[in-house]
């Protein structure tokens, strides 16, 4: 389903009109939103499409879809996983070992693409693993992007609402079209 980002409901202001975000929380197939002045078409754009990658069954939907959307619109695709410590002791923080962690999450990464590129082997993939929180670093990519493709109902405690605290901070404040994709959405761009 695609749908633009701006409602003409009562509440000004806000970036994403209450059909949308009903929608991209509760639909039972990818939901698209198109953000306003999105008016390069997708095989004139070359932009990244940009998904953002946490291992959880959301995820590998997400990949799955922006894999595919990459290779119709000829693009490249950034996959980002990121790791926030924020649960780390102050004072134990400097005694870990960040690089042993961040060669850690890079394998996770890997083994969440591992297969994607030869089942796609036209999409030129580029990994960027971060500590930084997911949807802070999904939007600061989404300005030099085409489309940012996320999951919903991800790893986070509160993985049973209906819209995750990541894909909510991500279609509010992204700088372009923003996919939101569940397990059961499968593939499909």
């Amino acid at each position: 389903m695609v749908l633009g980002d701006r409602g003409y409901g009562g509440v000004t202001g806000l970036l994403l009109g209450s059909v949308a975000t009903a929608l991209a929380a509760g639909g039972e197939c990818p939901v698209v939103l198109v953000r306003a002045g999105s008016e390069e078409p997708p095989a004139a754009d070359p932009r990244p499409v940009v998904v953002g990658v946490d291992g959880s069954p959301a995820s590998e939907a997400a990949v799955a879809f922006a894999f595919e959307a990459a290779s119709y619109r000829g693009a490249p695709l950034v996959a980002v996983h990121t790791w926030w410590d924020m649960l780390v002791n102050p004072v134990l923080a400097p005694l870990l070992d960040w690089e042993a962690v961040e060669v850690d999450e890079q394998q996770v990464l890997a083994e969440r693409l591992a297969g994607w590129a030869a089942k796609f082997p036209d999409v030129a993939v580029e990994r960027v693993v971060t500590r930084d929180r997911p949807g802070s670093a999904l939007v600061d990519l989404s300005a030099g992007a085409q489309l940012v493709v996320l999951g919903s109902r991800g790893r986070g405690t509160a993985a049973g609402l209906l819209l995750g605290s990541v894909s909510n901070a991500v279609l509010h404040n992204a700088k372009c079209s923003v996919a939101v994709v569940r397990p059961a959405d499968g593939a499909g761009a």
